[in-house]
């Protein structure tokens, strides 16, 4: 299980990379199109619905990497000023918090995702239907639950984290 998890976000934060750079190379496009209206160019159609579902996706897709790597921010200032016992409470109880977030951020979604898919609503300029938005990143936000989960039973201490990431009492 381990590795699918591991594997899969890896994965899927390399696609959030593509995906992100194929919106940076559109939006130079259509920078550039704007620039040149002289000469008969323009910006490309939708640019900016491309960008705000396509930024959601990458988004969801780096986030489940992210946390197995505990790269979130933190502030750490007094934790090495905390006993042994009471760091390992914290940490449990912010994965704890992290997967509840999380899980509720997903099921939120699925539920705006249902409702758009039912209303049929579209974007302005592409009519695009809105839930294929919510509908891409729930794929990512889905593999997150799990990934969340994952990371509260290495916390736990049910599972031992991957070599080469931080165990739960040396995170800080």
């Amino acid at each position: 299980m381990s590795n699918f998890i591991y594997g899969t976000s890896r994965f899927l934060a390399w696609f959030g990379a593509l995906v992100l750079t194929l919106l940076a190379v559109m939006s130079v496009f259509s920078i550039a199109g704007r620039a040149f209206s002289f000469a008969g160019f323009g910006p490309v159609p939708g640019d900016f619905e491309l960008v705000e579902a396509g930024t959601a996706l990458a988004v969801f897709c780096f986030l489940p990497w992210c946390h197995l790597k505990r790269a979130h921010a933190d502030v750490a200032m007094l934790w090495h000023a905390y006993p042994p016992a009471m760091r390992r409470l914290i940490l449990v109880l912010v994965e704890a918090l992290m997967l509840a977030v999380w899980c509720l951020l997903v099921w939120r979604m699925g539920v705006a995702m249902l409702e758009y898919r039912a209303n049929g609503e579209v974007s302005f300029i592409l009519q695009m239907p809105v839930w294929w938005g919510y509908a891409a990143s729930f794929v990512p936000g889905a593999l997150g639950c799990l990934v969340y989960a994952w990371r509260l039973i290495e916390t736990i201490g049910l599972v031992k984290p991957r070599e080469g990431f931080t165990a739960a009492e040396g995170a800080h």
